[in-house]
C-alpha cells in the first residue's frame, strides 16, 4: 500500500511538472518572469490602493515622522506622455505614470505606448487630464462652465481607459495637470468638476493625486475616494505645499542631488513624490531621487 501511494504521488508530480512545462511553452519564459515580477512587486513593495487612504491615519514615530500601515512607502509618480523624446528608461523608474490624455498633450499613439509599457512592466496607469488647452499646454486657467469642465475631464479619462482596457490593465489614479491642478486646490467648484468627471469615467475606486491641502483633498475625503498627498522633487515649493510659479527664477530644481535631498525631506509628510518628464536633466534626477528613497 505504501509503495502504491508513493507511485501515485510520483505520477501526480510528473503530471504537475508536465503541465507547468506546457504553460511555459505557451506563454514564453520571459512572460512568466514578467508575471512573477509583477506579483512580487504588488505584494512586497506597493499597492497604491492598499497604501493610500482618503483620510490618511498615521501613528507618530519616535523621530517625529509618520508611519502609514506596516511600511512607510512613498510612491514615485511621473507626468508622462507630454513630449515625443521621453524614454522608456525614464518611465521604468516610476511606480505611477500620469499619462497625458489629450487635454494639453498626448494622443492615442502616445497613450497606447505608455499603457502597453505599464502592462508589461507593472507600473500603474494614471490619468492626467487638464483644461482643454493644447495651445497653452494646460498651464492657463480657463473661463469654462463647470459642467463643460467635468465633461472634458470625463472625455479625456474615458479615452485613456479604453486604451488601458484593450491592454488588459485599469486606470488606477487621476491627477489634474497644470493650471487645473492648482485651481482645484483653491476652488471647491473646480475640484467638484474634476472629481465628477474622473469618477464618472473611471469609477469611485480610483485614487486621486493632488496637493496636501485644499478643496480637492477635502472633497475626495467626503466622497470616500482615496487621496495621495503629493510633493515635488523637481519644483521649488512654498511652505504651504504650493508650487513656486514657473515664471519665477529658480522654480525648477534641475540638480539631481538637490532634488534627491528635497524628496527625502518631503517623504515623511506625503504619500507620493512627483517628477516631470520635461524637466531638464529628468533622467538623472529620477535616478537620484529613486536611489535616495529606495536605495
Amino acid at each position: 500500500m505504501i509503495a502504491g501511494a508513493l507511485l501515485a504521488r510520483a505520477r501526480e508530480r510528473r503530471q504537475l511538472a508536465a503541465g507547468c512545462a506546457t504553460r511555459l511553452q505557451v506563454v514564453g519564459v520571459d512572460e512568466v518572469w514578467r508575471r512573477i515580477f509583477r506579483i512580487a512587486r504588488d505584494r512586497l513593495e506597493h499597492r497604491l490602493f492598499d497604501l493610500v487612504r482618503s483620510r490618511p491615519r498615521s501613528r507618530p514615530r519616535q523621530d517625529g515622522t509618520a508611519q502609514f500601515g506596516h511600511n512607510r512607502i512613498v510612491l514615485l509618480n511621473l507626468d508622462a506622455g507630454e513630449r515625443d523624446d521621453e524614454t522608456e528608461e525614464l518611465w521604468r523608474l516610476f511606480d505611477v505614470l500620469n499619462i497625458a490624455c489629450g487635454g494639453h498633450a498626448g494622443d492615442a499613439v502616445s497613450m497606447k505606448r505608455l499603457v502597453e509599457l505599464c502592462a508589461r512592466e507593472g507600473m500603474r496607469v494614471g490619468a492626467h487630464p487638464s483644461y482643454p488647452d493644447r495651445e497653452g499646454f494646460g498651464r492657463r486657467s480657463l473661463t469654462i462652465g463647470m459642467e463643460e469642465l467635468a465633461a472634458s475631464v470625463a472625455a479625456q479619462c474615458t479615452e485613456l481607459a479604453a486604451i488601458a482596457r484593450d491592454a488588459g490593465v485599469a486606470v488606477e489614479s487621476v491627477k489634474p495637470h497644470g493650471a487645473l491642478y492648482h485651481d482645484a486646490a483653491r476652488s471647491a467648484a473646480i475640484a467638484r468638476a474634476v472629481l465628477d468627471g474622473a469618477i464618472g469615467a473611471l469609477g469611485s475606486n480610483i485614487a486621486v493625486i493632488g496637493p496636501p491641502h485644499g478643496p480637492l483633498r477635502e472633497l475626495a475625503a467626503t466622497l470616500g475616494v482615496r487621496y495621495a498627498r503629493e510633493g515635488f522633487a523637481d519644483r521649488r515649493m512654498h511652505e504651504d505645499g504650493t508650487l513656486v510659479p514657473r515664471s519665477e527664477p529658480g522654480a525648477l530644481v534641475t540638480d539631481p542631488a538637490r532634488a534627491a535631498e528635497q524628496a527625502v525631506a518631503l517623504a515623511p509628510t506625503v504619500d507620493t513624490i512627483c517628477m516631470h518628464a520635461d524637466t531638464p536633466n529628468a533622467l538623472a534626477i529620477a535616478r537620484a531621487v529613486r536611489e535616495a528613497l529606495r536605495g
